[in-house]
């Protein structure tokens, strides 16, 4: 049987993305009354899940990840929100409604929320994904508190990196930077205020090897790219920050340099019935609490999109 057919069911609103952002569009649509569907790549959904503890989501002292989704998870289906395993492979206009394509069907709605998150790029050295949550992070703001009077290095000269490398130098000991080139590509602002601090220490010329350790960070081979000369330094953490990359491969709307979606304060992408919410878009902070409040907002301007849409009907 053809996808042509099938009888094809109409969603007021297709999320793609369970992470926080989209479950909590799901949970904002399902009490608007939208027939609403989302779609998890993952049985695990959501960069936080991967998360040992959470100190800086409120309501929550101390949680993990893990839990932390389990709860939005449960929140969303006690709402009647339905969600589907499925890996979108694209996300097409019709008229009146957004055609989602997946490796094993078509489905339609009126409107779509792409939540689908961004991934930060790994440095693709040993010990790195085995040391993952275990001295190896990628958020300072996320991680910082656990690394009270000890030593930790930052990896990056851009904005993120230098910023970062300010907050952890009022909790850590010592911070050192690791930079490939000699120079920063941060503002040069940012950059007096990192060299007048005296607890950060930074390393030109150098790459990081290899991240060594048991059951958590404990050295980091480094590599003068100049001399070649390799020297292991002893750390208790390492925050790396070479860039960020959204997955936003799936639809064509506008974006910036880097794939970012552009969105205005109410989540509309360039594309009517498109929109955009949590780390996929532009934001100038990745954090949970911002990605809920992107679904929120998302789910009350689908709401009335869809509204006017069916009154035209």
């Amino acid at each position: 049987m053809s996808w042509s057919d099938t009888v094809v069911t109409m969603y007021d609103l297709i999320i793609i993305g369970a992470g926080p952002a989209g479950l909590t569009a799901a949970i904002y649509a399902s009490r608007y009354g939208l027939k609403t569907l989302v779609l998890e790549q993952s049985a695990v959904p959501g960069q936080i899940s991967m998360a040992t503890v959470i100190e800086n989501y409120p309501g929550f002292i101390s949680t993990s990840g893990r839990e932390l989704m389990t709860r939005f998870r449960e929140h969303a289906l006690a709402n009647g929100v339905t969600t589907k395993k499925a890996e979108v492979r694209k996300v097409e206009e019709a008229v009146n409604e957004k055609i989602i394509v997946t490796h094993e069907e078509e489905l339609h709605a009126l409107a779509v929320i792409i939540a689908t998150g961004a991934n930060p790029k790994l440095l693709g050295v040993p010990g790195e994904r085995e040391l993952l949550c275990k001295g190896v992070s990628y958020c300072a703001t996320c991680d910082g508190s656990f690394f009270a009077d000890q030593e930790v290095l930052v990896v990056g000269g851009g904005e993120s990196a230098v910023t970062d490398a300010m907050i952890l130098s009022g909790i850590a000991s010592k911070v050192y930077v690791v930079h490939r080139r000699d120079n920063l590509r941060s503002c040069s602002v940012l950059q007096q205020k990192a060299f007048m601090k005296e607890n950060i220490e930074f390393i030109w010329d150098t790459v990081v090897e290899e991240i060594t350790g048991k059951d958590a960070v404990e050295s980091v081979v480094l590599r003068n790219v100049k001399t070649n000369e390799r020297t292991e330094k002893k750390i208790d953490g390492i925050f790396i920050y070479v860039g960020i990359k959204p997955n936003t491969g799936i639809v064509e709307l506008d974006k910036n340099e880097k794939g970012f979606i552009r969105t205005n304060e109410r989540m509309e992408t360039s594309v009517k019935g498109i929109y955009a919410a949590g780390d996929c878009r532009v934001t100038p902070l990745w954090q949970v609490v911002t990605a809920v409040a992107d679904g929120a907002v998302a789910a009350i301007s689908v709401q009335e999109y869809v509204a006017d849409l069916k009154l035209l009907r």
